[in-house]
């Protein structure tokens, strides 16, 4: 019995271990389907399939990351305008696969977005950066690259740096372009500026440079000049030319592009000289990847399979790295049991027979699962570290701040959500505490458009805007203050000197135009000219106009420049000091007065006194020695004197100071 219940034991044990191979062994299947759908003809698309394709050679050589089990991806062309793009990636979603890289362009992701978390297939994204692809809406939508939230948090740090309070926004009227000029308002209005004049372009390539021009002649009527593209490349160039060609790429211009051109000029450079002198001082931004022997060991690999053109840039470092991701994600979901098998939504198959052979989207049952794992990667690829915080985007994210200039370009600095604008490179500054004071936002010098080094003022005054109307009075007395130049709409005197002063020193344009109030013959009314204002028939008015009561009601007085009121005027002579210089505050008279009282006193004292008081009695010479002394001791006499010296020189005190400044000069007035 006992031999017997040992091998009965152990065929069991050999049975359920063998049962359990092969569970595992289901669990990690010879080859592992994904897919990859991206414009195969932009420019973003040409490199991510060669760096796709080099990201799984090096996968599925290494032995460690998959343990035997391939990764096999099937691509997808898909096009980027609308709803062509939208068919043919649901027609792409019909085959099973356990996660989707791309999609490539943000008008299409959220619809692909919506099926794929209905089929529970992660898509992660290395180039839809739509702000608005929020984790709420979409959980199944992971971003392998960096949001538009954060570039446009970029521009407005570098509009905010330079001083500038306005800006002019042109965009692709497509969802990607509308939200990201979204964000860059809410981040500029964080700061106290705005977007003054915001005008999308049409996203095909057929917008014609008539329909350009348009655009750029009313930016060029505007009081802002500076102008921010978040355009794609074949709408992008186009602005160029017509501005270049309007004569708005020299001075006093600030052109701000976003990625667009940065990877223009990373996969396609030299670019021919005509193309780069049409955007010679343009400020545009790249995604930051970290600088390492990986990276750098990368680019020689490319340079030796490519030789030519394209050339890597970062979203082709982000595919790359987007493949490892998946391949780390994979493992540690096959590592906890995942199994891949698919299962039938019986609300899609209902719709049998449909055009789009819609029943033929299955659902990935542990899907969950391996959306779990990618979310919690952390390893570091060419990129950078790969890891995801609590809202799904990517850590540490930074820009390059690039500067065209001549023939390339020249970088000028950083920008990191972790220490704003900086010289230095986001990685040494990672190591320190954070600052984001303003004395540590620094950037190199920037070659502006016009070949200049001065930075652009930003702003000119406006062709089109409304002007504000000053009134002016046409007196005839005092017209050193104000008067009209004869046979002209021009004003002069110290007033229009102030006001101009006064304008010129604001950081934005204003506008104005000065009318005449009065005929010439008499002074006006400057109650009559105040209540102008209160009707609307001015704006303003500059002039010599007294501050008083009744005005103050009705409208804002500026800071007084001018007092008036009664002024003394006197000969201020040098004081003498010395040890009798008390005596100064009264007369000879008044002193031979105060001195004579002094006595008067004593005598009647003495009178008083000298009957019941033996101090007062004896020599003549004794008593008038005690009746100085009683006056001097027991009435304090020196200390009326000094007070009445002190209260003298007090006096005098208030007597000049009231020279200097009249109280009722209205030096300090508020208005109503």
């Amino acid at each position: 019995m006992n031999v017997a219940g040992f091998i009965f034991l152990l065929s069991l044990h050999l049975g359920v271990f063998q049962i359990g191979y092969g569970r595992n062994a289901s669990t990690r299947p010879a080859v592992v389907n994904i897919g990859a759908m991206f414009n195969f003809d932009s420019i973003i698309g040409r490199v991510a399939k060669i760096a796709i394709d080099e990201a799984l050679k090096d996968v599925n050589s290494n032995s460690s990351i998959l343990k035997g089990t391939k990764l096999s991806v099937t691509l997808q062309d898909t096009n980027c305008n609308g709803f062509l793009g939208m068919v043919e990636a649901l027609r792409y979603m019909a085959t099973d696969v356990v996660a989707i890289i791309g999609p490539q362009c943000s008008v299409v992701a959220p619809i692909i977005s919506h099926v794929a978390s209905e089929l529970r297939v992660p898509l992660l994204s290395f180039a839809a950066t739509d702000p608005t692809l929020s984790s709420l809406q979409f959980p199944f939508f992971v971003r392998t690259a960096q949001s538009d939230l954060y570039q446009m948090t970029a521009v407005a740090d570098i509009i905010d740096h330079y001083g500038w309070k306005e800006v002019i926004a042109i965009f692709i009227d497509d969802d990607w372009g509308r939200n990201g000029v979204s964000a860059l308002n809410d981040k500029l209005a964080e700061r106290r500026c705005k977007i003054s004049y915001k005008v999308g372009i049409q996203p095909d390539s057929s917008v014609t440079q008539g329909a350009i021009m348009d655009i750029l002649v009313k930016v060029a009527l505007m009081q802002s000049r500076i102008v921010v593209l978040h355009l794609n490349q074949i709408v992008g160039f186009k602005v160029f030319s017509v501005a270049n060609h309007l004569g708005m790429m020299g001075n006093g211009y600030v052109w701000i592009a976003t990625d667009w051109l940065s990877l223009v000029l990373d996969s396609e450079s030299p670019l021919p000289s005509e193309t780069m002198d049409k955007i010679q001082g343009v400020l545009t931004l790249r995604q930051h990847t970290t600088d390492s022997d990986r990276k750098r060991a990368f680019f020689a690999r490319w340079n030796r399979i490519i030789g030519g053109s394209p050339q890597l840039n970062a979203y082709g470092l982000y595919a790359y790295d987007t493949v490892w991701l998946l391949a780390h994600s994979l493992d540690a979901f096959f590592n906890q049991g995942g199994v891949i098998s698919f299962s039938n939504d019986s609300r899609i198959s209902s719709m049998a027979g449909s055009a789009l052979h819609l029943e033929a989207m299955s659902i990935f049952d542990d899907g969950v699962l391996l959306l779990k794992n990618i979310l919690l990667s952390d390893f570091v690829g060419l990129t950078g570290p790969l890891k995801f915080n609590s809202d799904r985007s990517l850590i540490l994210p930074a820009y390059d701040i690039i500067n065209v200039l001549g023939t390339g370009i020249r970088q000028i600095g950083y920008w990191s959500n972790y220490s704003g604008l900086s010289t230095v490179s986001p990685e040494t500054l990672y190591t320190k505490p954070q600052n984001r004071s303003s004395a540590n936002q620094k950037l190199y010098s920037v070659i502006w458009p016009g070949e200049t080094l001065s930075k652009p003022r930003g702003w000119v005054f406006p062709n089109n805007g409304k002007l504000l109307r000053i009134g002016v009075p046409n007196r005839v007395s005092y017209k050193e203050f104000v008067s009209q130049v004869r046979g002209t709409d021009m004003f002069k005197g110290f007033c229009i000197d102030v006001f101009t002063a006064a304008v010129n020193l604001l950081p934005y344009a204003v506008p104005y135009k000065f009318i005449s109030f009065g005929d010439g013959r008499k002074n006006p009314s400057y109650t009559e000219l105040v209540n102008k204002i209160t009707t609307g028939e001015f704006d303003a008015v500059v002039g010599d106009i007294a501050i008083v009561t009744n005005r103050t009601r009705i409208v804002d007085f500026t800071q007084p420049y001018v007092s008036s009121g009664l002024v003394i005027v006197a000969q201020l002579e040098k004081e003498r000091s010395g040890a009798w210089a008390f005596l100064q505050p009264f007369s000879r008279r008044m002193w031979i007065v105060t001195g004579s009282f002094f006595l008067i006193v004593g005598i009647v004292v003495w009178i008083l006194e000298h009957r019941i008081n033996d101090e007062f009695r004896g020599p003549p010479k004794q008593q008038v020695i005690t009746i100085l002394w009683r006056e001097y001791y027991e009435h304090s006499w020196p200390s009326s004197v000094a007070c009445m010296a002190l209260c003298g020189f007090n006096n005098q005190l208030q007597l000049h100071c009231k020279s200097d400044v009249n109280p009722h000069s209205g030096a300090f007035i508020f208005s109503n």
